[in-house]
């Protein structure tokens, strides 16, 4: 099979807040035109391009492809436009399929019946031409479809992802409320952490934040941990090439010569964790260990730290206040040296650290609008510290 060499549209999707970390990713493949959306980054690359993305990014939900764009402004025209593509090009009557949409539009109201509207109309030529109709199937399907409508303009894309990014593949027990790779990854990058210095994160849960340091830090390609893709089920997929991209990306892993450590008050989380870390293959790279934070040791000689404290929806207030200024207590002893990044959807009680914030981010954690804020803990006073640098 000759392979694809010229470049077509392809779109990232994202979380609200890292779409300028996606875009310094997708500069770092090589992507062309590069253009920064809502949740979503766009550029053009060839089908090299599009299986690297889907291996290498840390900070992208899915990669689609759009095939098709047009104007429409009522149901009947939406049906008819999804019809005239020819959706053998895509896939089999042997396929299963699904549709997913996101709609922005004064001419349509619910995406789940801009999906039903577009199954019925592939089905139907399917019927037409073959007297049958694939299946859709929600779960597992061989392609997923997807329709974004804005306005009047309407994108049809096929989804090479499959499931969604943020699956690695290492988490297969988690805590309560976990924090999402993708999530994880973006803010690892926004603290602007090196990536060859300590790194720690005293509050780990099921190790999310300290397995996502874990990769950058060893180079390993995130994709490496999965075994399928939704390209895989294409037409044209390229298995020869799939495989070049995956042995390159084994190549390029590498040890480290510092530590990357993680530590929670939750004995059975701990375990948890620790699995997590050996279903990444990081065993040999991140330390977890049983402690409340306030005896937490993180590693010597400063570093990065960043925590993803319970955000109190079922504390009391009283709780909550005496929490979050045992984490400030917490930093001043054990963390000097250490620049420290606190999580939280509870703005009010980052007050409670009482300590001076100097950096200060917004992001969205599913449907929750949380605060990342920055405290460097230091040896001594920071006017000590200033004097020392002179």
């Amino acid at each position: 099979m000759s392979r694809e060499k010229y470049s077509y549209p392809l779109i990232a999707k994202t979380m609200v807040g890292l779409e300028n970390v996606l875009s310094g990713e997708l500069n770092s493949l090589h992507a062309r035109n590069i253009k920064i959306g809502n949740r979503a980054v766009f550029f053009e690359g060839d089908k090299e391009l599009m299986y690297k993305a889907n291996l290498h990014l840390r900070t992208a939900l899915r990669i689609i492809k759009p095939i098709t764009k047009f104007s429409v402004r009522n149901d009947s025209d939406l049906y008819k436009k999804i019809k005239q593509i020819n959706w053998a090009d895509y896939f089999s009557i042997n396929d299963t399929f699904s549709i997913d949409s996101v709609v922005h539009s004064k001419f349509f109201n619910h995406s789940k019946y801009v999906s039903l509207k577009t199954k019925d109309a592939i089905a139907d030529q399917f019927r037409d031409r073959t007297g049958k109709r694939p299946n859709v199937d929600l779960t597992d399907p061989t392609i997923k479809i997807n329709i974004h409508i804005y306005q009047d303009e309407c994108t049809v894309s096929l989804d090479s992802s499959g499931d969604s990014l943020h699956k690695r593949g290492y988490r297969k027990q988690i805590n309560i409320a976990p924090l999402s790779e993708v999530l994880a990854a973006g803010l690892i990058y926004l603290s602007e952490w090196d990536g060859c210095s300590n790194f720690t994160d005293g509050m780990c849960g099921s190790g999310t934040i300290p397995i996502e340091a874990g990769l950058i830090a060893t180079n390993k390609a995130p994709g490496l941990l999965r075994n399928k893709f939704g390209f895989m089920n294409w037409s044209d997929f390229d298995n020869q090439l799939w495989k070049r991209l995956v042995d390159e990306a084994k190549a390029k892993i590498h040890p480290i010569d510092f530590s990357i450590t993680g530590s929670d008050i939750n004995k059975e989380t701990v375990n948890i964790a620790l699995d997590n870390v050996k279903n990444a293959g990081l065993e040999n790279v991140i330390s977890i260990n049983h402690s409340s934070f306030e005896n937490s040791t993180p590693p010597p000689n400063g570093g990065t730290m960043i925590i993803n404290p319970p955000y109190g929806e079922r504390m009391k207030k009283n709780d909550i206040v005496s929490f979050y200024k045992m984490i400030g207590d917490g930093l001043k002893q054990n963390y000097k040296g250490y620049d420290a990044w606190v999580i939280s959807s509870n703005k009010e009680a980052l007050k409670f650290l009482g300590l001076r914030t100097s950096k200060r981010l917004t992001l969205q954690n599913g449907p929750l609008e949380v605060k990342v804020h920055k405290y460097e803990i230091y040896e001594g006073s920071k006017k000590q510290k200033y004097q020392s640098e002179d």
